[in-house]
């Protein structure tokens, strides 16, 4: 397969993203790339069986399969929810004491193998949809407050949402979150993210957006990010540092819209990030109200990266938590440019690894200098992710195995403008009926997943 790469790519040498990145706690990655979280949405949803709810399926296991055998220095699970009932999309994996079983604990273990094949670091992102929980999955989510989601970014609608008590936010939040990190912990894996960024329920909690509370988990910056702190620290109580066991923070470095989240905000809250003695902190940025994962500022289109100007500010905080920035890069200057002016540590990669799961092992070994560039409109955020989960889709057929150790197998080719016009029609198609079969009620409100 002849692939069409991002032009302009410097020819630069890849070393150092080949560098080991080092834990406080010891743990070291074998390079400087993260498989960030993307959503598969390929778990079984049973809402009436626990006991069969949020069960990866072969599908997820192959594709991690593939990522497994990429050459990632860590490798992060797409959202994980830790209540059956706040999803983020009816399809996600799910840890909860309610469905725990043999067969549950057997898969997430094999799930740990799939994605250390090749040294990676397995770690699961936990996460809890709060308010962005579709509306057909439960429509009276938990939230932060009773603020409703009402966004475009998303072919969904989403319920009113009911404030948390007090004693809700330790049994129906913190104590979810301890649960799904030690049945993390018991099956094999490296660590947890816990995430705290693009408007889920964490960030609900810290977004004045959302959070329009006045007792001790509203009001103040402290306050708004006091139940990140609880959830970190109740963990920390049950699986010390000592035990090598990693875990980290997804959070946001920036909200574009009105009362979000300030640059000086995330400043601040990384700083007790890094105090706590928080593993590692991954930035990103948006909210579904406004995602901004475009290159629409001349800025950002020459650093690639979203967010690099804002964790540029953030970065110094940190001394010995690790910093990996995700979004938008796609060549390897642009990836050592952001690591040598202190934006980051770690290069964290998703859409473009859909596309070619191996991206990491061909920079590291010289064959690539930049990511497939496909032909879709680069800002044309909803269309890009459905090819990308496409992509997945196919990565998911099969195992490695099966596919006679290539790794590309029946991955689609966007970077051919013809394959990109055939799927742009029959995905305009797709979107006609699926709305005309909404309207019908034969179906319930279709879903495109980011993350």
């Amino acid at each position: 397969m002849s692939l069409r790469r991002f032009p302009h790519a410097e020819i630069v040498s890849p070393d150092v993203l080949g560098e080991h990145l080092k834990f406080r706690n010891g743990r070291e990655t074998n390079n400087r790339f993260l498989k960030s979280a993307l959503t598969e949405i390929q778990s079984n949803y049973y809402p009436n069986e626990p006991k069969r709810h949020g069960l990866p399926t072969d599908t997820i296991l192959n594709i991690y399969d593939k990522w497994g055998n990429g050459n990632f220095g860590m490798i992060l699970t797409s959202n994980v929810l830790v209540d059956p009932t706040n999803l983020e999309a009816a399809g996600n994996a799910i840890i909860f004491k309610e469905g725990d079983c043999h067969e549950r604990r057997a898969l997430f273990t094999y799930w740990a193998k799939l994605m250390k094949q090749d040294g990676a670091l397995a770690v699961i992102q936990l996460s809890h949809a709060g308010r962005q929980t579709p509306e057909f999955v439960n429509p009276t989510p938990w939230s932060a407050s009773d603020v409703q989601l009402v966004s475009a970014t998303r072919m969904t609608t989403y319920g009113k949402p009911k404030p948390l008590s007090i004693e809700q936010i330790k049994t129906e939040v913190v104590d979810r979150f301890v649960y799904a990190a030690k049945f993390a912990y018991e099956c094999g894996f490296d660590g947890i993210e816990i995430h705290g960024a693009n408007g889920y329920l964490l960030s609900q909690f810290t977004s004045p957006t959302t959070n329009k509370r006045t007792d001790k988990y509203g009001g103040s910056l402290e306050n708004r990010q006091r139940i990140v702190i609880e959830v970190y620290d109740a963990i920390r109580a049950e699986i010390p540092a000592s035990t090598g066991f990693l875990v980290g923070i997804k959070t946001n470095s920036v909200e574009f819209q009105s009362e979000g989240l300030t640059l000086e905000d995330a400043k601040i809250m990384c700083q007790v990030y890094e105090d706590k003695g928080v593993d590692f902190v991954e930035l990103t940025g948006g909210t579904f109200e406004k995602l901004n994962w475009t290159w629409d500022r001349e800025s950002t289109k020459k650093r690639e990266a979203f967010f690099a100007e804002f964790a540029e500010q953030i970065r110094p905080v940190f001394n010995k938590t690790v910093v990996y920035l995700t979004g938008g890069f796609r060549t390897v200057s642009a990836m050592i440019n952001a690591i040598s002016c202190n934006a980051t540590q770690g290069i964290g990669l998703g859409r473009p690894i859909t596309a070619e799961p191996d991206l990491p092992k061909k920079i590291l070994e010289g064959k690539a200098i930049s990511a497939v560039q496909d032909s879709f409109n680069p800002n044309d955020i909803a269309t890009t992710v459905m090819a990308s989960g496409t992509q997945m889709d196919q990565m998911g057929r099969t195992n490695m195995e099966k596919a006679g150790g290539n790794i590309m197998h029946l991955i689609t080719d966007f970077s051919d403008e013809h394959t990109v016009q055939r799927f742009s029609e029959a995905l305009g198609l797709h979107v006609k009926q699926a709305a005309l079969d909404i309207s019908e009620g034969k179906i319930p409100k279709a879903i495109i997943a980011f993350n």
